[in-house]
Order: C-alpha cells, then sequence, then structure tokens
C-alpha cells in the first residue's frame, strides 16, 4: 500500500510534470473507480493543473477556478493501486473491465512555443489496481474536504505543528495499541501498515504497548521515531520516477516484510503475526524484551 513517503514523492513527481498542463480528458475504465458524481468527470477536461497536493495519503489534483467553481481531482491509492505516468499514452483507448487500468487520464498537447521543460505530446497517466477487492477511489469535488476520507483525518506528521506534545495529546487517553493508532488515520495522516513496523522498530517499542500509558519520554523517543522514519523514506523516494517508487519502499524497509531475516540493528530473526488479511513485523529483542508475541488473534498482547 502507498503510504504517506510514496505519496509525497507522487506529489513531488506530478508537481513537476503536471502544474501548468491542461486536461484533455479522464476517462473510467472501472465503473467502481468514480466515488462522486457532480461535478462529473468530465468538468475536468479543459482545466489547467494549478498545483498537486497531498492529504495523508490522498493525492489533489488542484485544477483552479473561480471562487465556487474551483475543482479537485483526488485520488486514493488504497491497497493495491498505482499510478503510471506515461510520456506517451497509447492511442487506441483501453477496453472497460481488461486487465488493472482503473482510469486514465490525459493531458493536452503543449501549445508549439512552449518550452522544452513544458512536457511531451501524448503525455498523461493511468491508475491501476492489482488483486480482487477493488477499493481504489477518484473523487472531483470544489473542496477536498467533501472526501470524506480526508475530512477526518488527524495532524499529518510532516508538518512543523506535529511536536512531541501534539502526539501526546493524541496518545492521551487511547485505550488502543500502538500499532493500532499509528495506523488510524483520524489519529495521524498517512501512516499504514508498513511504515507503523519501521516507526515502532526505530522506537524500540512493541506494537501491542497500550498508546495511553507512554511516559513522557517515550512519547517523545515515538516522535523522534515517527519524524525521521518518515523523513528518511522521503528523502530515499524523492527525485525517483513514479514507476520505481515500490522497489525503492521495499528497499529502505528494515524489518516490515522481513520476516524470518536478521535484525539489522540486533541480529535477532524478524517475527510476524498474522491477521486475516494483514500482517505485522518486529524485532522480540529490540522491541518486546525478546519475547516473542503468540501469532494469533486472541493472544494477550505483550505490554
Amino acid at each position: 500500500m502507498p503510504e504517506l513517503p510514496e505519496v509525497e514523492a507522487l506529489r513531488d513527481f506530478l508537481t513537476g510534470h503536471l502544474v501548468g498542463r491542461e486536461v484533455a480528458g479522464a476517462l473510467p475504465v472501472a465503473f467502481h473507480v468514480l466515488k462522486t458524481y457532480d461535478p462529473p468527470l468530465s468538468a475536468v477536461t479543459g482545466r489547467t493543473v494549478e498545483a498537486v497536493r497531498r492529504h495523508g495519503k490522498f493525492l489533489d489534483l488542484d485544477l483552479g477556478g473561480g471562487p465556487g467553481d474551483r475543482l479537485h481531482l483526488i485520488t486514493h491509492l488504497a491497497r493495491a493501486g498505482w499510478l503510471r505516468w506515461q510520456e506517451k499514452l497509447p492511442a487506441t483507448p483501453p477496453r472497460p473491465g481488461k486487465g488493472p487500468l482503473a482510469l486514465r487520464v490525459t493531458l493536452a498537447d503543449p501549445p508549439p512555443d512552449s518550452s522544452p521543460g513544458e512536457g511531451p505530446p501524448g503525455a498523461g497517466f493511468d491508475l491501476t489496481e492489482a488483486g480482487t477487492q477493488k477499493r481504489l477511489a477518484v473523487y472531483v469535488v470544489r473542496d477536498p474536504a467533501e472526501v470524506p476520507g480526508i475530512a477526518r483525518l488527524g495532524p499529518d506528521p510532516l508538518d512543523a505543528g506535529f511536536t512531541t506534545e501534539a502526539l501526546a495529546a493524541v496518545l492521551g487517553g487511547e485505550r488502543r495499541q500502538l500499532k493500532g493508532v499509528l495506523r488510524d488515520q483520524s489519529a495521524i495522516a498517512g501512516i499504514g501498515n508498513a511504515y507503523s513496523d519501521e516507526i515502532l522498530h526505530v522506537a524500540r517499542m512493541s506494537p501491542f504497548k497500550p498508546a495511553g500509558n507512554l511516559t513522557e519520554t517515550e512519547t517523545a523517543a515515538l516522535h523522534q521515531a515517527i519524524r525521521t522514519t518518515l523523513d528518511d523514506a522521503v528523502a530515499r523516494s524523492r527525485g525517483i520516477a513514479a514507476g520505481k517508487l515500490k522497489a525503492e519502499k521495499k528497499s529502505g524497509l528494515r524489518v516490515h516484510g522481513r520476516t524470518g531475516e536478521p535484525c539489522p540493528v540486533c541480529g535477532d530473526t524478524i517475527r510476524e503475526v498474522s491477521y486475516r488479511d494483514s500482517s505485522l513485523q518486529y524485532c522480540p529483542t529490540c522491541q518486546t524484551g525478546g519475547k516473542p508475541l503468540a501469532d494469533r488473534r486472541t493472544s494477550r498482547f505483550l505490554k
């Protein structure tokens, strides 16, 4: 699943490739992908991309407009979605229901007198989604807050206002475990399964430690782990082409997805706890006092 660092890198990539370009058309290929109908998807045609923004894991193409007429084309890539940039889109329209393609956005050709940096003719991007669980979502709205997932987002951990005190306010009174709080988009925006594992490994905390029980010192350590883990991941991803971001994410992970491998810090074997549709990874020596977590949903979690 693309998380905050990958979406931030996509935002940076698209800023350089889309801003100032006119949208020639947007074609939904999968019927499920479009979640809004007013304004219609056709309303984005002829609009110029003024900015690309990120809200948690949401990508926001600001298509400009006057007061009350500004449009945003917003995408959430969900678990198996991705954005594939193409310098030259196929001339033949895609066939609905064939393959992973969900939506295609085509850019208008740059004017003949445009500078070389304004992009090639026929460029655009595809939104694709692998697997059978179709959750990729596209919205056309006048205000990003009209998207329910954006309206309920918690603080962004890359914002200057996300201080240790802000994190303490998020955790205060929580009765859930740290892993669940870090993944909750209404608590903290943008962190998913992979980076929550990485953050907790850096902070040397059990994924099932009660979030509301952290001391001031532990809260400060967790805050530092959040910032350094995400900042490092964004720095690694910056400047990388959209098509290579997935591989970059995997190469930079130290514990997530590395069950059975040695911990890069202490050398202990990385363990896993599996659920119906996801799993987490951790190092017993670094995070749980050397005690393995029971790999069943009804286990009594380590504190």
